[in-house]
């Protein structure tokens, strides 16, 4: 898996909220995150969460009426504005951008042919999470959809990713690493045919079950899980404002 953001990778992770400070007081009690919202007006309340004195993700309000309360995915590339190209030409769209953001980096929310949301970065002072794949911090991302196929040659002509064979679930990886993976949500018979294609995060845990409590007390929802799948341990969980989480057990390096 990954442990650092990758060009073309996942490289930040931010959640949309209706109320930043009790969302951010959920993921605290879950992974012990640290809060700190950005006090210049211009940064529209964007709260950054840190772990060990490491950023690792960002609560923030929601900025437009038809933004829905989730968690967003930020991939790194060396140009915002001509990744937004490749974007129109796959046949996606762009939804938002591009935007420079103070000197941290320019910044694009975009749209893939299947009607999931992803957004672009293009780093400058800030290259992305201090801290992948650590307890507490992202270490995959799925990409949910209803056209694997058309997801998948959108993703790989804008990115450049490895798609590995088979139906159900593709694990996506560049230059050899391992970093997420497709999953079809029409072949699924269970899956709610309300939820659209999105793109979702997985944090870290070295006790899935002791995580899923945590969640659940602090006001959250477990959906799926703990289960073991492909060999891992993972659960599925939805916050107190309905945003949705996995969580994936890693092995304890302490």
């Amino acid at each position: 898996m990954t442990t650092e953001p990758m060009v073309n990778g996942p490289c930040w992770v931010e959640l949309g909220a209706q109320d930043t400070a009790r969302e951010g007081d959920f993921y605290a009690q879950v992974f012990g995150w640290d809060l700190a919202t950005d006090p210049r007006p211009e940064a529209g309340g964007y709260t950054i969460a840190s772990l060990r004195g490491r950023r690792v993700a960002a609560v923030t309000p929601l900025y437009g009426e038809d933004q829905p309360v989730a968690w967003n995915v930020s991939f790194r590339v060396a140009d915002v504005d001509a990744s937004l190209e490749t974007v129109r030409d796959a046949g996606g769209s762009v939804l938002f951008g591009p935007l420079d953001v103070f000197d941290e980096g320019r910044f694009a929310v975009a749209v893939d042919p299947t009607g999931a949301a992803f957004q672009l970065w293009q780093p400058r002072d800030f290259t992305g999470a201090e801290a992948m794949g650590d307890p507490g911090t992202l270490c995959w991302v799925d990409l949910h959809t209803r056209d694997v196929d058309a997801a998948s040659a959108f993703y790989s002509r804008l990115f450049g990713w490895d798609l590995a064979e088979g139906s159900g679930y593709r694990v996506l990886s560049l230059d050899g690493t391992g970093f997420g993976g497709v999953f079809d949500q029409g072949g699924d018979e269970g899956y709610p045919q309300d939820i659209p294609p999105h793109w979702i995060p997985y944090f870290a845990t070295t006790d899935v079950e002791g995580a899923v409590a945590a969640a659940n007390k602090a006001g959250g929802t477990t959906v799926m899980g703990p289960m073991v799948l492909g060999g891992f341990t993972i659960a599925a969980i939805v916050d107190p404002e309905g945003a949705g989480f996995q969580l994936l057990e890693v092995p304890d390096g302490s």
